[in-house]
């Protein structure tokens, strides 16, 4: 953002105001939506009386899928936003839903993959977010075409970010 100098204040070039003040919308509506999800997906569990996994956990599920991946390749595939990937596998591999082993090429490295069980899950979080998107096209809450165009704005907005955090190192 181009800043310009007002005393000891930054202030926003001229003709920024509105760009600045929904931008700052969109990043909070970001973290609410995250947040929300994340309600949405305990409650589904609470329903299906599914008390041994935490909604990240089921995430991370729902985004391995059929890959077998290493903890940094969850992280780096934007798989998986948290910081303590370590922990929620060591627990999804506790409680069966995960299976794990050392990589035979390099043994400092843990590949983990759905167990039946993990696929089992992970079904019924793929049966929640079908229900929701047939209920929001039902009702006309969002349109195929609009939901594509903000997938588009926001994957030019990460394009950005990740851009931003290149040019920093």
């Amino acid at each position: 953002m181009t800043v310009q100098k007002m005393g000891n204040d930054m202030a926003p070039a001229p003709g920024l105001p509105g760009l600045m003040a929904g931008y700052l919308d969109s990043l909070a509506l970001l973290e609410r939506l995250h947040r929300l999800l994340l309600d949405v997906i305990k409650d589904e569990f609470e329903r299906l009386n599914i008390l041994e996994i935490n909604p990240v956990q089921a995430l991370l599920l729902f985004n391995v899928g059929e890959n077998e991946v290493t903890a940094g390749e969850l992280k780096t595939r934007g798989y998986y936003q948290g910081s303590n990937v370590s922990y929620n596998l060591k627990k999804l591999v506790e409680t069966g839903h995960m299976h794990h082993q050392r990589c035979e090429i390099d043994r400092r490295s843990v590949r983990v993959r759905l167990t039946p069980k993990g696929r089992e899950l992970r079904e019924n979080v793929e049966a929640l977010f079908a229900r929701h998107a047939k209920g929001m096209d039902a009702r006309g809450v969002i349109s195929f075409e609009a939901m594509e165009e903000m997938n588009h704005t926001l994957r030019r907005m990460e394009r950005y970010w990740s851009d931003q955090i290149r040019y920093i190192y």
